[in-house]
């Protein structure tokens, strides 16, 4: 049968759809733009702060879902989002002086790595990965990559409109936690328009704010929110123009060694993100999913990639689409290609585009300070949902020094045109300290070690 025919179904409230049916078309549409709204604040704001082009991303994010579906042969539902497990990564490359061609090289080449996890797991299964990665060594990467952002929020977003800032964090955390079903799953979204309308109203009761902008380091006088670049915009045509940094938003990636070890470790995190969400829809849907489970991470890697080949953002299975499908009981891969399609037509709008680049800085601040949080406490929640057990010391000092490093930003020197710090140094020092010690923990938790701790 044609992965491209589903079983239409008109199930009575509360009854599963399953991935091979779908509801008819109109409500189809309805659930496809469901889950572009889901997925649209993270997928958008992720690649503002990383320097790249929004417009590009939300549409690579199209195409990369289709793809995703299709190697998946229409068995595993989801949406392929901006990722945010490489946002560390690139301050650390935009700090040492790279620029978004450098960037964009280096998450490539993480793609492709990704990638060749995904065959090996396809063929070795998925106990390869619990032997590598087990949930202390996955639980403190992804930690180190969320912490490790903490001073991006406090030197580049913040400073712009603490204020706003402040108003923007707190209605998102308000959001995320009062507002029922649905609306909770998309405040990030919710808080960005919020931060969009404060801005404007400050604007007009306050006028121009003065404060330090991303492109210089003096302070200067500006409005919260400039739509001379929407006014300019056409309302249809590919993505162009320049980003940031005078890179143009197309381009081809540039390699550097010491860049691409700069995002590497975002491959752990995005091996723990499919992992789980794949046993996630393998839950709600009653399937056997993990003989896909190695073309869930191969293809979120051949996604990666190819996004990066053109200047597009890393892609992820996104927690927020696996929601609406749990709210929603309709799992049928049908919804997803239209969300696919939609983001295409997205980011074919270069005035949709330009209206997101004009969000003020403060409002990232806001929403940055605590998704940044998040990420960070993502790693805490591997720890508990695992069980990970911290009296035993070969998870405490297994882990410790990695932390430490990659949060702190401790570097070391290799030789004079090369050195190991921050995430890559963490990542390492967490992987090898781990698996030096794991065979000893009978011997060390009777030992001395246990009890100087």
């Amino acid at each position: 049968m044609s992965m491209f025919k589903w079983e239409v179904v008109d199930p009575a409230p509360g009854e599963p759809v399953a991935p091979n049916q779908r509801l008819p078309w109109g409500r189809t549409v309805g659930l496809g733009a469901q889950h572009v709204v889901a997925m649209f604040g993270a997928t958008f704001v992720f690649p503002l702060v990383m320097g790249l082009d929004p417009n590009l991303a939300i549409m690579f994010s199209g195409l990369c879902t289709i793809g995703f579906l299709l190697i998946c042969a229409n068995k595993v539902p989801s949406y392929l989002g901006t990722s945010a497990s490489f946002v560390a990564g690139v301050a650390a490359i935009r700090t040492q002086g790279g620029d978004s061609a450098d960037v964009t090289g280096a998450i490539l080449v993480a793609g492709l790595v990704l990638a060749a996890i995904g065959v090996a797991v396809h063929f070795a299964g998925s106990g390869l990965i619990h032997k590598l990665l087990p949930p202390a060594v996955t639980g403190a990467v992804v930690m180190l990559i969320g912490f490790n952002l903490a001073p991006v929020v406090a030197g580049t977003y913040w400073p712009q409109d603490q204020w706003i800032a402040l108003a923007t964090a707190a209605f998102m955390v308000c959001a995320s936690v009062l507002l029922p079903g649905f609306w909770s799953r998309i405040a990030v979204f919710l808080a960005l328009i919020f931060g969009y309308v404060v801005s404007v109203l400050a604007d007009k009761v306050f006028g121009p704010i003065t404060s330090v902008l991303p492109t210089g380091p003096e302070a200067v006088e500006h409005d919260r929110v400039s739509w001379a670049g929407v006014k300019a915009a056409d309302w249809i045509g590919f993505p162009s123009g320049d980003l940031a940094d005078g890179v143009s938003v197309v381009h081809g990636p540039s390699f550097s060694m010491t860049f691409i070890l700069l995002v590497l470790p975002g491959v752990i995190a995005l091996i723990a993100e499919n992992t789980g969400h794949v046993k996630a829809v393998a839950e709600m849907t009653g399937d056997d999913l993990d003989p896909y489970m190695g073309r869930a991470i191969g293809a979120d890697g051949a996604a990666t990639a190819f996004a990066s080949l053109f200047g597009g953002s890393p892609t992820t299975t996104y927690a927020e689409n696996i929601g609406v499908m749990g709210a929603t009981k309709v799992y049928s891969t049908a919804a997803y290609y239209v969300a696919g399609i939609v983001a295409i037509l997205l980011g074919l709008c270069p005035k949709f585009g330009a209206i997101v680049n004009a969000t003020p800085g403060g409002v990232l601040g806001g929403i940055t300070v605590v998704l940044y949080g998040m990420i960070g406490l993502v790693g805490a929640k591997i720890w508990v949902e695992n069980r990970v057990d911290f009296g035993n010391p070969v998870n405490m000092v297994g882990l410790a020094a990695g932390l430490i490093a990659g949060i702190g930003g401790v570097t070391l020197k290799v030789t004079d045109d090369f050195e190991l710090g921050g995430i890559a140094l963490g990542t390492i020092l967490v992987i090898v300290f781990f698996h030096a010690v794991k065979g000893r923990t009978a011997e060390a938790t009777s030992g001395e070690v246990t009890k100087r701790l």
